[in-house]
């Protein structure tokens, strides 16, 4: 199948884009709006120990929150276990097509679904230079694993912008615990957006993006790996790592069947026990970076690396 039609890319200033897409949180499972000069923002955090292992019995008091290097208040918070909404988003451009990648792309997202209960929500998503709905988000797992079997490879490669859109449409569906997973070899030579600005987007309305690089299995034989490794280490350290990070997301690189199907379900595992967390923010307009920070040593957190203050007051920016 090639990809004929796409939905739009929406560009718009940053600014107001984020700030139309603000995210806060009352109660836990359920996310409300700036209204009349009074905000909550609200940040989905994940935590792992330092043997990479998702924590999940934290309160409040075992973290500290940075609101542009001020600390707040933590005045909601939640650690229940929830069902989860994913943007499964599966790079089919035509360098996925060579070397077994497209096949490992597709077992990896198999794996993914796979780890979904029936109460999670995920649409299916692909793009080469555009981008096309394949599955809505609330499409059952069964429903988008037939259709990933039905994907082929074509064209050049929009990773940024794709990324851009899919999170907004992700957003547009509420819960909580969701998050943007791409399946990707890392190539982009085709996004009109900007890493940064997509990063931002991202962040903006709390949307981690994840991303599987796809490496395949003929990348690996006769155990010839320098390039291959410092491609990825390249990748790691470049625009889609960056990306993923500042988003509260991650880059993965399951280089062996069993690493796809280890990372999948810790992702999974990580997002239903998702730390929710709303506060106050300061009444500057403008971007504010955040920084949460876990008072236990020896744990790592993730989470979104800031959001926007909009200019004007009582105006709704976001659901």
């Amino acid at each position: 199948m090639r990809l004929r039609t796409a939905l739009p890319i929406v560009v718009v200033l940053l600014g107001s884009t984020l700030a139309a897409d603000q995210a806060v949180q009352q109660p836990a499972s359920q996310r409300r709006v700036f209204r009349g000069g009074v905000a909550r923002v609200s940040v989905a955090a994940t935590v792992r120990d330092g043997r990479g292992r998702p924590v999940t019995d934290l309160t409040a008091s075992d973290f500290d929150l940075f609101d542009n290097g001020q600390r707040r208040e933590i005045v909601d918070f939640s650690r229940d276990e929830a069902p989860v909404g994913i943007g499964l988003l599966v790079d089919v451009s035509g360098s996925m097509d060579v070397a077994a990648k497209r096949a490992a792309a597709l077992e990896t997202s198999r794996l993914l679904v796979q780890s979904l209960d029936k109460n999670d929500r995920v649409g299916l998503f692909a793009f080469d230079r555009l981008l096309a709905e394949l599955a809505p988000v609330g499409t059952t797992p069964d429903e988008v694993l037939r259709r990933l079997a039905r994907i082929d490879s074509y064209g050049r490669t929009s990773v940024f912008d794709a990324i851009a859109d899919t999170a907004r449409k992700l957003s547009e569906t509420g819960g909580p615990r969701r998050a943007v997973i791409v399946l990707t070899d890392g190539d982009d030579n085709a996004s009109k957006l900007d890493p940064a600005y997509v990063s931002s987007v991202a962040s903006g309305i709390d949307v981690p993006v994840y991303v599987f690089v796809v490496v395949s299995p003929l990348d690996r034989a006769g155990g010839k790996t320098t390039v291959i490794d410092e491609h990825l280490a390249k990748l790691q350290q470049g625009s889609l790592g960056n990306l993923a990070r500042w988003t509260g997301g991650e880059i993965l690189v399951p280089v062996r069947p069993e690493d796809a199907a280890a990372m999948t379900k810790q992702v999974v595992t990580e997002l239903r026990h998702q730390y929710l967390m709303a506060f106050e923010p300061g009444g500057q307009s403008g971007w504010h970076p955040l920084e949460v920070r876990a008072r236990r040593p020896n744990l790592t957190v993730r989470a979104r690396s800031g959001y926007i203050v909009p200019a004007a007051t009582g105006e709704s920016v976001g659901k």
